[in-house]
């Protein structure tokens, strides 16, 4: 039977289709439950009761709204060029998908071990800003296809400013591998060996960088409803928009896991006293979430120029100084040697 799945070709293709299942439905499992977690927080926030009718304490809500987005009337606006309006929601699930072939959830439980990991996850979610493009452009109206520019703009603007952060990570490693990011964090210290210590000027940065990435308030300005109606999504209805919907939670569950992987010490434990494991990497991520949430409940929304002021003027020019900062540190082991973990 070992043989079987690891000389034949069907073999491994079978191994292969069942550790992508093994990784997506769990995934889109997730999303359901996380959706309505969003969703309680900020009913909380707002002293209200939130989804609390289908399910026990309202917890199929999510099921039932994916049902009502499935049966619903795929609506096409008439001028819209039809192949590129469908393949567009398509792009944008597929690309947050995959991306999460390189993320590991403990140590060997990943879907593909790479050594440019990072690199991967970068050019997969620059691919990512094509689906809403192209969703803004086929509607062939005036509204979402300014949303979809706007959207463009300030997605590109954040990954320069996502990018030059990981790199003072990437220094500090020696590695591009996510396991290896993770492993450099792991000491007898616990939590306190991890990067968040000192690299915790970045982490913030790249917490609110990645607030700005997905789209998230305070910084969903392509999609604010009294701005642009909803904007590059404006035209979709049914299946499509579901894409759209789930493409975006998806991404922002991989900003969650990022966070947790390279600042917050992956599946390590926070005390030495107790043992590594998956759970921890699942904890962490669902922290993360939360905040992402609350962020969501407490804070106003920027106007777009602040927005790109925000990442251009301030953000970039810290996270270039922050690269160069720890080239130094790592170079000459300032600071006790805490820039420079890479196996000597």
């Amino acid at each position: 039977m070992v043989e079987f799945f690891t000389q034949t070709g069907l073999g491994m293709g079978l191994l292969l289709v069942g550790q992508v299942l093994l990784l997506v439905v769990p995934l889109l499992l997730a999303l359901a439950f996380l959706m309505y977690a969003d969703r309680k927080i900020w009913a909380a926030v707002m002293m209200r009761r939130g989804p609390n009718v289908v399910g026990v304490f309202g917890l199929l809500q999510s099921f039932a709204d994916f049902l009502k987005y499935i049966v619903k009337e795929v609506v096409v606006p008439a001028g819209a060029d039809r192949a590129v309006f469908f393949l567009a929601p398509m792009i944008s699930f597929v690309m947050a998908m995959i991306a999460w072939a390189v993320i590991p959830f403990n140590e060997n439980w990943i879907l593909a071990d790479i050594n440019v990991a990072i690199l991967y996850v970068f050019a997969i979610s620059s691919l990512e800003v094509y689906g809403v493009i192209m969703g803004g452009w086929a509607s062939n109206s005036k509204y979402p296809f300014l949303g979809s520019l706007r959207s463009a703009a300030q997605m590109i603007s954040y990954e320069v400013s996502i990018g030059l952060i990981i790199i003072g990570v990437i220094i500090s490693t020696g590695s591009m591998n996510f396991g290896a990011i993770v492993a450099a964090q792991e000491g007898g210290g616990g939590l306190l060996h991890w990067y968040f210590l000192p690299h915790f000027p970045m982490l913030i940065l790249f917490f609110i960088s990645a607030l700005a990435e997905t789209n998230r308030p305070p910084f969903d300005l392509p999609e604010a409803e009294s701005e642009l109606v909803a904007g590059y999504q404006v035209e979709y209805s049914s299946t499509p928009f579901l894409l759209f919907m789930i493409g975006e939670l998806v991404a922002v569950v991989l900003m969650c896991a990022l966070v947790s992987l390279l600042f917050l010490g992956g599946w390590l434990s926070p005390v030495a006293f107790l043992p590594d494991g998956f759970f921890w990497m699942f904890i962490k991520m669902l922290g993360v979430f939360f905040v992402f949430s609350m962020v969501k409940a407490i804070t106003p929304r920027y106007r777009y120029d602040q927005l790109m002021r925000l990442g251009w003027k301030v953000f970039l020019p810290f996270s270039l100084f922050w690269v160069v900062f720890v080239a130094f540190a790592a170079k000459f082991e300032w600071f006790w040697g805490i820039y420079a973990r890479w196996p000597m």
